[in-house]
């Protein structure tokens, strides 16, 4: 089967990129691609990209022509384009699409999240089975950061914030399950936030340029570096399963089952040394998620 890969954006090795900039789609002659292909898209970091080839490839083994949108830009970028058709799935985050649809909406368990995600769709998008696996957003300090002010929790940094600087993507600034939400539900202000590229930011906080990092919680640099992932009591960053997105019309039942034996088979654990194998190791995505279908018993026969 014949696959087309168009990389938008930034390479794999960028991160979460600033949100604006021109839109990668205004050119595009028909929504959703070829007739019958599904087109699947990817954020601009390496996670979201591993999950686009798990999924797509996925669905290739059952004989779907699966076009690739990778690395798009953040979900301020690639919301409207499943909206419009011209993507049919998106590896998503069930809280994270949440916040987006309604920033007021609570953090719940993955049921609930999901069961108001769907009341917020619009009738052309539908939520598949959501994925065990969950990736958090969280406040990462080094763990020398951690000893001098006692921080193990969220709630610790409300007397020293002022005194450290946050790094993290640019969206993270303003949304709710962000620094907004810090501030509201933590009473948490940083004496600044600084805008860097995921892929920086571990970096960044070796070298003691930023004190507190938004990092992913199933980012390998976590464990390797010794970091500490503050906790989150108040459960501000909620549920965050893995969870495609679709757009319906565009996704049929073949389609739809190989999404659903991926969310089946797929774990926090085995996400997290996926991600190893891309962000520390420098292999492959696809090569990687060819392996893991493969393990799994979900290649192509």
């Amino acid at each position: 089967m014949h696959k087309r890969i168009a990389l938008v954006g930034l390479p794999l090795a960028l991160a979460l990129s600033a949100c604006g900039g021109s839109d990668p789609y205004e050119d595009e002659a028909s929504p959703g691609g070829d007739t019958g292909t599904v087109v699947i898209g990817s954020a601009d970091f390496p996670e979201s990209t591993l999950l686009a080839h798990i999924y797509g490839r996925a669905m290739e083994a059952q004989g779907v022509d699966v076009e690739y949108q990778l690395n798009i830009g953040s979900r301020e970028v690639y919301y409207s384009q499943i909206e419009s058709g011209n993507l049919s799935v998106f590896p998503e985050y069930n809280g994270a699409t949440l916040a987006y649809l309604d920033e007021d909406a609570p953090t719940g368990t993955g049921e609930e999240t999901n069961a108001l995600v769907e009341e917020a769709l619009p009738e052309s998008l539908e939520i598949l089975e959501s994925s065990s696996a969950e990736n958090k957003d969280s406040v990462t300090v080094t763990s020398e950061v951690a000893e001098e002010h006692g921080l193990t929790s969220l709630a610790d940094l409300a007397d020293v914030a002022d005194e450290l600087v946050l790094g993290g993507p640019p969206e993270f600034e303003t949304r709710h399950q962000g620094v907004v939400g810090l501030e509201e539900v933590y009473g948490i202000e940083f004496q600044e936030f600084r805008s860097l590229e995921v892929a920086l930011l571990t970096q960044a906080l070796l070298d003691g340029d930023i004190q507190a990092a938004n990092l992913f919680t199933t980012d390998p640099q976590i464990a390797v570096e010794d970091f500490v992932v503050l906790e989150d009591p108040e459960n501000l960053f909620g549920a965050q399963n893995i969870t495609p997105l679709i757009h319906a019309d565009q996704v049929d039942a073949t389609a739809r089952e190989a999404l659903d034996s991926v969310s089946a088979a797929l774990t926090t654990e085995a996400l997290t040394g996926l991600n190893e194998r891309v962000v520390v190791e420098n292999e492959n995505a696809a090569d990687v998620a060819q392996e893991w279908l493969e393990e799994e018993g979900l290649a192509r026969p």
